[in-house]
């Protein structure tokens, strides 16, 4: 893996961790906004936007999960990256179930970002957000890109769900911020750690998320309440990957997801909710991290299991 400097593609270890050996995330970089009357500049139009996507990662998953839940499909496009993210990062090709940029016709991710500008400094992340009309990165945060997805485009779908209800609010951004911090970032803090300190670190207030959230959803049907809200979607690719990356990869094994009743009910819940088994692709997922991270699995061999069916009959509704 590497990053850009000054637009120029620099090689370096995925896991730049810090000095206690503990891993930190880089931050985010384009952070525009589609709204609904288009005075942003960015206006809700159908075939105006292209995602940029991996099949692996829990952040573009995100992306990928609120365009089929908000029926965005016909109006925004997709392109899919090869799940093996060496040398030169993600890189465009014909593998099964992936694409190549079909709309610029580059080889390796880098190039969009610097398509949007030339000197860029930073990490080179799924999801992009890419404006076709302007030729540029609307944004490359998930968090902000689900949000866009969930109002901005009411208007030329019809589709008024809204996932993020202003009653709700406080709940949802609570439920998200301790699930970010420990969960959702908290499985890289463990597998990517460099010191048995770090790991701890992260791994110990990780299953005490999951049990304060095996908990929750003995009361209620879903981490924010009773209706479905961006909490639960926010929640679900890191659930989904768990049993089958986390708890093997990146040493998240205290216990597993389907030692959690409740947890693992919900889970296929989600799994199961009309277009959402459509943007996952779990033999990819696993074919990325372990063939990608040289440092945490050196031989890169993927293993054949575990063997789960997200099918089986969640009866959440008791």
């Amino acid at each position: 893996m590497g990053q850009l400097v000054e637009g120029k593609w620099q090689t370096e270890p995925l896991t730049a961790n810090q000095k206690d050996g503990a891993y930190k995330r880089a931050t985010t970089s384009f952070r525009n906004w589609i709204t609904p009357d288009g005075k942003s500049g960015f206006a809700p139009e159908s075939g105006r936007y292209h995602l940029y996507v991996a099949w692996a990662c829990p952040w573009a998953h995100r992306t990928l999960i609120y365009r089929a839940l908000k029926q965005l499909q016909d109006h925004i496009s997709v392109s899919i990256v090869d799940p093996l993210m060496l040398d030169n990062g993600w890189e465009f090709g014909d593998r099964k179930d992936c694409t190549n940029d079909t709309v610029l016709g580059k080889k390796y991710l880098y190039e969009i970002y610097t398509a949007a500008d030339p000197n860029y400094t930073g990490r080179t992340s799924v999801p992009i957000l890419w404006d076709k009309q302007a030729g540029t990165i609307v944004s490359n945060e998930s968090s902000e890109i689900i949000r866009m997805f969930n109002s901005a485009f009411n208007g030329l779908t019809g589709d008024t769900n809204d996932y993020y209800p202003e009653d709700l609010r406080p709940e949802v951004d609570m439920v998200n911020e301790r699930v970010y911090q420990s969960l959702n970032n908290g499985v890289y803090k463990a597998g990517f750690a460099r010191t048995q300190q770090a790991y701890e670190d992260a791994v110990y207030p990780l299953f005490e998320t999951l049990d304060w959230l095996e908990g929750i959803l003995a009361e209620s049907r879903y981490v924010a309440g009773a209706q479905v809200t961006e909490a639960d979607w926010r929640l679900f690719p890191t659930l989904l990957r768990f049993d089958p990356v986390y708890v093997g990869h990146f040493k998240c094994n205290i216990r597993r997801l389907c030692d959690y009743p409740n947890l693992w009910g919900y889970t296929r819940e989600l799994y199961q909710w009309p277009g959402i088994a459509d943007t996952i692709n779990l033999a990819q997922t696993k074919l990325h991290y372990y063939g990608s991270h040289e440092t945490v699995n050196p031989t890169r061999v993927v293993p054949a299991g575990p063997d789960i069916d997200f099918n089986t009959p969640h009866e959440r509704g008791a």
